[in-house]
C-alpha cells in the first residue's frame, strides 16, 4: 500500500480547545508516566470514544433508536 492510499484511509481529525480541572490534567500526566497512554489527546479520545459508545448503548437500550419514534 502507498503512502498516498495509506493517508486516505486515515480519518480526518480536528483540534478543539477544552478546559479541565487540573486534577484531570494530573491524573492524565500520570497515565502517560505509566505508559498507559502516550499522550493526553490519546487519554481524551479514549475517554470520550467509551462515553459515547456507552451512551450510544444505554439510548438503544432505552428504544431511542427504534423505527417509528
Amino acid at each position: 500500500m502507498t503512502d498516498v492510499e495509506n493517508k486516505k484511509k486515515k480519518k480526518k481529525m480536528v483540534n478543539i480547545t477544552i478546559n479541565l480541572p487540573e486534577i484531570y490534567d494530573e491524573n492524565i500526566q500520570k497515565l502517560i508516566g505509566m505508559k498507559i497512554v502516550a499522550s493526553r489527546s490519546e487519554a481524551i479520545r479514549t475517554a470520550l470514544r467509551d462515553f459515547l459508545h456507552n451512551e450510544y448503548n444505554n439510548l438503544k437500550l432505552l428504544g431511542f433508536f427504534d423505527k417509528g419514534t
